[in-house]
């Protein structure tokens, strides 16, 4: 069987990128491939439980500067591709390819792009834009989150046939669950980074929030941004309405006690979140950002789709949701549901084992 390596930057965060890698790469090895991952900072400790029989490699186990350690990632990057006799290569983000693509020179392997943002954000990282057009130039294939993203690949770089659109899968399988409005609570998870847009969210809540007194809403994540975010919070005066919940280990507590899930996002991938939201009947209210929502979200069918940054929409589309009767909330709680199908990990593993 195939010899497939991941390479991913750090395996023991908690994020959604480490979150998907692990059950790809715990998927394949169930089907017999021989699994590996580097983890190029760490990674000793996955934070999610991997199959027993993936091999993990620590390139660097204390952090380091990776762009000071350049040479020496990439000499031990070829050092692990040569002794584990790696024949497909999967590098975990585009910004990685600045190593993998050097470090396999002259070596017979299957080398493996996936995009984990997308084309539109570099995050202020040069290093992420050189990876991606280093990516074009040497990898045999790139993996896609979104359709859309796709579209923006093929337009940039004048390609077509390399580049693969596969959905992340939902981490979860469809639950026995019904939601109800009477729960009153509106769940978002994610990390307190300006990427999530919280800021935002407080921002449209507190324009509703005298027309709900008894509607809370459950912030779950750790992040930077947790002291400006409590404090903006506080300024409010929206304590008694806002909840942030801080990293939590098993999120499904907090998905069944939710009556739906909104997504304030500037930017994102394909975010696992909504798919997880969707497994437990969740309608969903999220901004139409770049990419992945409007991948998942059927307007006016399993949620609102939200014109981007649009504070006053988003405000207008919660309120909506709340005051919905119950038979137009239960259809569109069973129509989110029935969206998993289109994310189900067995043929999104056929789609992955076509370009392995």
């Amino acid at each position: 069987m195939i010899n497939v390596c991941f390479l991913i930057s750090a395996l023991d965060h908690s994020g959604g990128t480490e979150r998907v890698t692990t059950l790809i790469a715990n998927s394949l090895a169930n089907r017999g491939f021989n699994v590996c991952i580097m983890s190029s900072i760490g990674g000793l400790s996955p934070f999610f439980e991997l199959d027993h029989r993936i091999n993990v490699i620590s390139i660097f186990p204390e952090s380091v500067s990776v762009k000071k350690n350049a040479l020496g990632l990439i000499s031990r990057i070829r050092k692990v591709l040569i002794k584990e006799k790696i024949e497909t290569l999967i590098v975990v983000d585009s910004i990685n390819c600045v190593f993998t693509t050097i470090a396999s020179i002259g070596l017979n392997i299957n080398h493996i792009c996936w995009e984990h943002f997308n084309l539109n954000v570099n995050l202020g990282s040069s290093f992420r834009s050189l990876g991606r057009r280093m990516a074009v130039q040497w990898c045999d294939h790139i993996v896609t989150l979104t359709q859309r993203d796709k579209l923006n690949w093929c337009s940039r770089f004048k390609v077509k046939d390399m580049i693969h659109t596969i959905n992340n899968p939902s981490t979860c399988q469809q639950q026995a669950h019904s939601p109800s409005l009477e729960m009153k609570t509106i769940l978002c998870v994610g990390r307190l980074t300006e990427q999530k847009g919280f800021d935002l969210l407080i921002d449209s809540w507190s324009r509703i929030v005298h027309e709900f007194e008894n509607w809370k809403i459950i912030i779950v994540g750790s992040g930077e941004d947790e002291s400006l975010l409590q404090n903006m919070i506080d300024e409010y005066g929206l304590a008694d309405s806002i909840v942030l919940k801080g990293q939590q280990n098993d999120v499904a507590p907090f998905y069944r006690s939710a009556s739906f899930f909104c997504m304030s996002s500037r930017f994102e991938g394909l975010p696992m979140v909504l798919l997880e939201a969707q497994s437990y009947s969740l309608p969903i209210v999220a901004f139409d950002c770049d990419t992945g929502p409007a991948e998942i979200i059927e307007d006016n069918v399993n949620g609102y789709l939200v014109d981007y940054l649009n504070v006053d929409q988003l405000a207008n589309s919660l309120k909506k949701m709340m005051l919905l009767d119950s038979l137009s909330y239960n259809r569109m709680s069973q129509n989110a549901l029935e969206n998993t199908i289109h994310f189900d990990l067995e043929s999104i593993l056929l789609r992955w084992e076509k370009i392995i």
